[in-house]
């Protein structure tokens, strides 16, 4: 297999990866609480077990490639932790409330990338681009400071939204009735990602449009 061959399989399985992740750790879990509820299941328990699920794939995950990975193991130590609180307080509202640590620390991380050498966005992009787009991008950064701090000002939206959608979670998990949270979870956090990608864009735009005014100028 060629570079450019490799780039471009590693770039369907980063894409492959990310819709298994949502099916496996968003979907799945949200039908199994809801048939679980339909079920006669009270709210406590039906939220422990699908909770517990996105812990099952982490495991699996661990012990199939044999080797340790940070955001694994924050992941599972995120459903491990939640699930040991669900059992000391037995508070369904508690649970709801643990989805708000994974956005948190997630916007976080996010933003703690920008004191690095390639913030969030450029990196995760980079992951999925095809071969040409890429080089281009690899240009972009070394020559363009304009491209750079594009780069940091969509990570830091996208950061920052994540924090925004935490703190949304915790409002949510104590306000509203249980059974409508986690459905509503999902929505929040497709909206949210909806309007971080469209605002990313539009601001990758404009720049573009000024660079090339510039350039004519």
């Amino acid at each position: 297999m060629t570079e450019v061959e490799d780039r471009k399989a590693s770039g369907r399985s980063g894409r492959a990866d990310l819709i298994w992740m949502v099916v496996l750790d968003v979907a799945i879990p949200l039908a199994s609480f809801y048939g679980l509820r339909a079920a006669g299941v009270n709210q406590w328990l039906a939220l422990v077990i699908s909770g517990a699920l996105p812990g099952v794939r982490l495991v699996y995950q661990l012990v199939r490639r044999r080797r340790l990975e940070m955001l694994a193991l924050f992941s599972l130590s995120i459903v491990i932790a939640g699930t040991a609180i669900a059992f000391l307080t037995h508070d369904p509202r508690l649970i709801l409330a643990r989805e708000s640590y994974i956005t948190l620390l997630i916007g976080l991380w996010i933003l703690v990338t920008l004191l690095g050498r390639h913030p969030f966005i450029y990196t995760a992009t980079m992951r999925v681009m095809p071969d040409e787009d890429a080089a281009q991008w690899r240009r972009e950064w070394q020559e363009s400071a304009q491209f750079r701090r594009a780069m940091r000002v969509i990570t830091a939206l996208w950061g920052i939204s994540f924090l925004i959608d935490a703190a949304a979670r915790v409002v949510m998990a104590y306000t509203l009735p249980v059974d409508l949270v986690p459905v509503l979870s999902m929505l929040l956090i497709l909206v949210m990602l909806t309007l971080v990608v469209i605002g990313s864009k539009a601001y990758a735009r404009r720049q573009t449009r000024r660079a090339q005014e510039r350039a004519q100028d």
